[in-house]
């Protein structure tokens, strides 16, 4: 065929009419309120009946019991003296489990939450001399009118097996939401965390969204917070610049505050939270917009602290424990955290391990469980030194990691 021909017109009008109908390389996904549809092709894994044995790249070997089942979209626990375990349910219920037994009745005294997606009863806590005063300490989403919500600490005792004179101890304004992680500082000072996923509140000085804040054990305002005293700004503000926060711990030894939040497509963060900093959301970040285009062309600028980890994708990072227990010897010093999905995919849960050196900067990290498919929700050390991890599904349960055998 002569090159003559193949320059014709005709032909050239044959090819522009191929490639009109070729499809552009790149696939069109349904989005709604303007974040992409997850896909759904990976099936739901239930919870195994028998405890599984996994490997790690530590040489710590270790087993998968589960605890406890049953628990619908369980969110965090908190651990009883006696041994029992206090468990919260997003749905508005707080459960107990003894024995490795969930007890078929919710705890009366909750407060009423409003559990609409992924609002509702959030973090449970024990006072430090629980054993004195029997306080338990609970965040969750408060009905404001017919349609307005907001975040809410409210404060009870634990008393025969419910939960009495239980009452708000700080309410934020109407309209703040997201997660809320509280946690008690080595003074006895407690940490809440607040949500700021959208608009510019988590910049707000005076305003709750998207802090970590800081209130005495009764709810009231410590007077040496940073901004206490200044005009424009709310007393209660430790740090801003966050998104949503949905895991919070304190440091063994240093008492340094350390808190997670979830990037949108990607920049997820563990951050070290000091008195007064700005931690940069929304107008700096390592992600992208759901829809594709970074959030912001400099993931850091001078005056914003930088995160001391951070994830490219996204794990969608939920709780947070250091470990210090003997029992896991090898994972002894380690930060975990829970991922609830990597990449935007369901069904891509794990637990992830964190290991640093003596200055706190990251050497390598583990994915762990992966193979269980499961969301994490929450992590924590138990008294006994294990861990214990919250699945967040319809059918969530307890499971707890342990050694595979003991010296």
């Amino acid at each position: 065929m002569s090159i003559q021909r193949l320059a014709s017109p005709a032909w050239a009008v044959l090819i522009a009419s191929v490639c009109a109908v070729v499809p552009a390389a790149q696939q069109r996904v349904p989005f709604r309120n303007n974040i992409p549809v997850a896909p759904q092709g990976i099936p739901p894994v239930p919870l195994p009946e028998k405890p599984l044995e996994f490997h790690t790249a530590e040489g710590q070997d270790i087993r998968v019991v589960v605890v406890a089942r049953g628990l619908v979209h369980p969110w965090s626990l908190a651990f009883l003296p006696d041994g029992g375990l206090l468990v919260t349910e997003r749905p508005g219920r707080l459960r107990i489990v003894r024995d490795g037994v969930l007890d078929r009745r919710p705890l009366a005294g909750v407060p009423t939450v409003r559990a609409m997606g992924l609002s509702g009863l959030m973090d449970v806590a024990l006072h430090p001399r629980f054993a004195e005063n029997h306080y338990v300490y609970l965040t969750y989403t408060k009905p404001v009118g017919d349609e307005q919500a907001t975040l809410a600490l409210a404060r009870g005792r634990f008393e025969g097996g419910a939960l009495t004179d239980v009452r708000d101890i700080f309410v934020a304004s109407p309209g703040t939401g997201g997660a809320s992680r509280i946690a008690f500082g080595l003074d006895g000072s407690l940490f809440m965390t607040t949500g700021g996923g959208g608009g510019n509140g988590a910049q707000d000085p005076n305003s709750y969204a998207g802090k970590v804040l800081r209130l005495r054990d009764d709810g009231t305002v410590p007077s040496d917070n940073p901004f206490v005293g200044r005009a424009g700004y709310k007393p209660e503000v430790y740090s801003l610049g966050h998104r949503n926060s949905l895991g919070l711990a304190v440091q063994p030894g240093t008492g340094d505050v350390w808190q997670n939040e979830n990037g949108p497509n990607g920049g997820d963060e563990i951050n070290i939270i000091r008195p007064g900093r700005n931690y940069g959301w929304p107008l700096v970040s390592y992600g992208r917009t759901y829809p594709g285009p970074k959030q912001s062309e400099q993931p850091w600028r001078e005056a914003f602290e930088q995160p001391i980890v951070f994830w490219v994708p996204s794990i969608a990072v939920s709780g947070m424990t250091f470990y210090t227990g003997n029992r896991l010897p090898k994972w002894k010093g380690d930060v975990f955290v829970g991922g609830m999905r990597t990449g935007e995919i369901p069904g891509t849960g794990h637990l992830e391990r964190i290991l640093f050196n003596e200055k706190m900067e990251e050497l390598r990290r583990e994915s762990l469980l992966a193979e269980m498919r499961q969301r994490i929700r929450d992590v924590r050390q138990g008294p006994d030194e294990l861990l214990y991890l919250l699945t967040d599904a319809d059918d969530g349960g307890v499971l707890r990691i342990e050694p595979e055998r003991e010296n």
